[in-house]
């Protein structure tokens, strides 16, 4: 009978031990830091997509002959040789039979020389928003008309690799650089201010 007694005190023991053990585990399971979650990346946001264009843009409004008059930008080229711009002429038409695109004739001096270089700005469902296309999607030119009364001046967003320039653009020489100097300065990029700016308009490039 004390040999009974003492099976089953043995047994009670091992229970208690173990019943113990798998307390203690299953603490320290509890007691082990969760791995939190990383927050979500925010999504990245294109700084031409922070240029809203001007509403309801009349492309036909836009067509004939634009003079450069400034340019703003980061563009370190820009930054560096700015005063250096030689004076250029944008002249838009719409292709007949397509109004998809427009077409841009761009003429301008470089080394004593005419230039006219010919390109196709991309309609997007976006009213104001043009696209020139590279020859590889990340080689488009995202083009915003920002702001314009079709008559007198246009101030354009021109957007590669994510770097922003803005372009102002006038049909004769009138006193628009207030609206240039408050668009360009919300952007915060450095003007380049083209010297002798009537020759912009008096010296005409023709090709």
């Amino acid at each position: 009978m004390a040999g009974l007694w003492r099976c089953m005190l043995v047994v009670v023991l091992l229970m208690c031990v173990c019943l113990w053990d798998s307390t203690e585990a299953v603490g320290g399971a509890k007691s082990r830091p969760r791995p939190q979650k990383r927050p979500p990346k925010k999504p990245k946001v294109d700084p031409i997509d922070l240029a809203q264009p001007a509403q309801n843009i009349d492309l036909q409004q836009m067509t004939g002959t634009w003079y450069l008059l400034n340019t703003a930008s980061k563009c370190s080229y820009l930054i560096n040789h700015g005063t250096k711009v030689e004076p250029t002429v944008m002249t838009l038409t719409r292709p007949a039979g397509s109004n998809q695109m427009l077409s841009v004739s761009t003429k301008t001096r470089h080394n004593h020389q005419c230039w006219e270089i010919l390109q196709v700005y991309h309609l997007t469902p976006t009213s104001g928003r043009l696209t020139l296309k590279g020859a590889r999607p990340e080689l488009n030119i995202d083009i915003v008309i920002a702001e314009t009364d079709y008559t007198s001046y246009a101030i354009m967003y021109y957007q590669k690799h994510g770097k922003i320039t803005l372009k102002l653009y006038s049909r004769l020489l009138i006193n628009v650089l207030f609206v240039w100097y408050f668009m360009s300065s919300s952007q915060s990029v450095a003007l380049h201010c083209f010297p002798h700016v009537s020759v912009v308009l008096y010296c005409v490039p023709t090709c």
